[in-house]
């Protein structure tokens, strides 16, 4: 619990920095100075606290997500990315855009969440025809899954003219979010909770379904719930922010070396090294090249890509 403890003040004081990081001046003394009034004022309560809340909450919800993938699938390297879950998302939103332009956004976000979870669903049903002998075969069918879906919506992108869109869709950047237009995630945060009340399900989930129908669960039920979460917080991030890869697979593996695989321990955790990771590599994309910033997806990407790089090379073939 201290650590715990530790770890959510390390988290407090990043969100506290990412407040005061960015062009515009906002700092204590700009705040006294200008009053309630005053533009540094209106600053923060327009652009950086809302980034900030948008930071925690999709760093949160695509860790959870990618812990609730690894749970499902029964393999550590799984996350929504590397199942084509997001690619889904992506096609849905884009298939949504291009047929009923006037929706509103809620509503298309429900549609990208129905992709994302056929593309999932498809994603498991092509696990259960292929033989898997090695542990790596797993997220590679994912990845070969999500190319040909990334493939399939280039082309349709391409033919309605929204290539920009779908970059911008596939490129996490917080730098547009402002107040109005994050409140979304807060579904995440609604799908962390729920994760945390089904934590001990989805632990005997993750021991195969003899044993799990053994102790009375509904094995199918379980599969379900965890595929709605995982579906609805990768469509809410992906139309609220954009694609953040990586976040999902490795937070929760490095919270599984530290702690063990009880869900009811690593959730806490999870939550709050995805909320962490995010902010820090949020604050170092903007800082290493100030006053211009660097989009989350890049600076995530490089950081994600080294540490995936470790935890296969740590990891004897034949793990899970």
């Amino acid at each position: 619990m201290p650590a715990l403890i530790l770890a959510s003040i390390v988290t407090i004081i990043l969100a506290v920095v990412s407040i005061f990081v960015g062009v515009s001046d906002v700092s204590i003394a700009s705040l006294l100075a200008g009053g309630v009034d005053g533009r540094a004022m209106e600053v923060l309560l327009i652009s950086r606290i809302p980034r900030t809340l948008a930071l925690i909450l999709a760093g949160a919800s695509m860790a959870i997500a990618g812990l609730v993938m690894q749970m499902v699938v029964r393999n550590r390297f799984v996350e929504p990315s590397t199942t084509g879950t997001s690619e889904s998302a992506a096609l849905g939103f884009l298939v949504v855009t291009i047929l009923a332009p006037g929706w509103p956004l809620m509503a298309k976000m429900g549609v990208a969440a129905l992709f994302a979870l056929g593309g999932t669903a498809l994603f498991l049903r092509i696990l259960r025809v292929v033989p898997l002998r090695d542990v790596l075969m797993v997220p590679l069918v994912g990845i070969m899954l999500g190319g040909i879906i990334g493939a399939l919506t280039a082309f349709v992108a391409y033919r309605a003219n929204l290539m920009a869109s779908l970059l911008a869709w596939n490129m996490g950047d917080f730098s547009g979010i402002i107040r109005g237009r994050y409140e979304l995630l807060w579904i995440g945060l609604a799908c962390c909770a729920i994760a945390y009340i089904a934590a001990d399900r989805f632990t005997v989930a993750g021991m195969g379904k003899d044993f799990t129908t053994n102790l009375g669960l509904n094995y199918q039920r379980v599969m379900v719930l965890g595929l709605v979460i995982v579906s609805l917080v990768s469509a809410v991030v992906l139309v609220s922010v954009g694609s953040i890869p990586f976040l999902g697979l490795i937070v929760p593996n490095l919270v599984s070396l530290m702690i063990g695989d009880n869900m009811r321990r690593t959730v806490p955790w999870v939550a709050i090294g995805g909320a962490g990771m995010v902010l820090a590599c949020d604050i170092v994309g903007r800082l290493i090249r100030f006053p211009y910033e660097i989009p989350i997806a890049v600076v995530m990407g490089v950081v994600g890509s080294a540490l995936f790089l470790y935890l296969l090379l740590r990891t004897p073939r034949g793990a899970t």
